[in-house]
């Protein structure tokens, strides 16, 4: 199965890219999948209170509406996270919304949160039979007139059915979205989500919270979201959504369309807001690495920069879903060369650097 879809990579290449990302979804929805196996145990860990078989998940964007994520489990992914899902159904922006930079293995998107809503994702999350470490990306929505009560709602959604729930404040493409990254604003946000969470754990458990953070943050800004994180005992934090800045060697015909780049163009902004995170948490907090992670190298940079855990999408458009096997092979390989018995010993090695 993932050698079909890859063979297919390069004529998706052709077509619109949320067409090409469509067939994907119904392909995974269709094919059978049979399960690669169980993973080495040298990259087995422990996150935040749940227990993953490797470290290399899919990030939120890719199955946006909670519709494939056990088959995305057993192309070899430690886990998956699904989203942004908002408590009402939006159709986003306006397209053409996303851009294939192909010289650079980057896109830029100002999607704006499409999704089927929470009512969709909760149904089919429900129906879900398989075991397997499934995050859900919370979101607001565009019109909403309390962003934070977005939030809370989606707490108390999907306690119950997730492995984890995510807070993504960081997205450039809803309008006063990254406001609520601002100290004061975190303050109240984070208050009333956790205290949503405590209240659901009566009857679903505790659900580990985490914060997704823009990589454009100034270093007196990440002060400032640390503290407020250490404050309330967030459980984790993702490091970091998509950028609004533009590397000047950027040539691509769609560079400077609006909106937040990702893929490889993200990679040393997203590893070093990383390791500046990583520098004032050490291991009181987990860090979830994202950002241009298209090989085994990236995806060991991002562990030794301070991350538990990484996630990729972007570089699944321009590599395949061979990548999953590939990143997996090439974490072994480097495991033996530094002589770690587990990718555990491995985090934050180099993050100084």
């Amino acid at each position: 199965m993932i050698r079909l879809i890859d063979l297919a990579r390069p004529f998706a290449t052709l077509v619109d890219p949320e067409e090409a990302h469509r067939l994907a979804i119904n392909a995974l929805k269709v094919f059978p999948l049979l399960s690669l196996g169980s993973d080495d145990p040298r990259l087995r860990l422990s996150v935040f209170g749940l227990d993953f078989t490797n470290p290399i998940g899919l990030a939120a964007g890719f199955d946006k509406n909670a519709e494939v994520p056990d088959a995305i489990l057993r192309l070899g992914f430690g886990f998956v996270e699904v989203g942004t899902l908002t408590p009402l159904a939006q159709p986003g922006n306006p397209r053409p919304r996303i851009f294939r930079l192909p010289s650079a293995h980057g896109i830029i998107n100002r999607l704006g949160f499409n999704n089927d809503g929470f009512s969709a994702a909760q149904t089919r999350l429900k129906e879900r039979v398989q075991r397997g470490v499934v995050g859900v990306n919370l979101g607001a929505n565009k019109n909403s007139t309390d962003f934070v009560a977005d939030y809370v709602k989606g707490i108390e959604t999907f306690a119950p059915l997730a492995s984890y729930l995510v807070v993504n404040v960081s997205s450039p493409n809803t309008p006063g979205l990254r406001d609520l990254q601002v100290a004061s604003a975190l303050d109240d946000l984070l208050a009333r989500v956790l205290e949503a969470r405590d209240r659901a754990a009566a009857a679903s458990g505790r659900k580990p919270v985490l914060l997704k953070i823009s990589p454009d943050l100034s270093l007196p800004e990440l002060d400032e979201l640390v503290a407020i994180v250490q404050k309330h005992a967030v459980d984790g934090l993702i490091v970091s959504n998509t950028t609004i800045s533009r590397p000047a060697l950027l040539r691509d015909r769609h560079a400077r369309e609006i909106g937040g780049l990702s893929g490889a163009p993200l990679f040393s902004l997203s590893t070093w807001m990383l390791a500046q995170t990583y520098q004032r948490v050490g291991n009181e907090i987990p860090l979830i690495g994202v950002g241009g992670v298209d090989s085994a190298e990236a995806a060991w940079a991002k562990i030794t920069a301070g991350a538990s855990l990484v996630q990729l999408y972007s570089g699944l458009i321009f590599k395949g879903f061979g990548l999953v096997k590939k990143i997996k092979d090439g974490l072994r390989k480097r495991l033996r060369r530094f002589g770690y018995t587990s990718i555990v010993d491995a985090i934050g090695a180099d993050s100084r650097k």
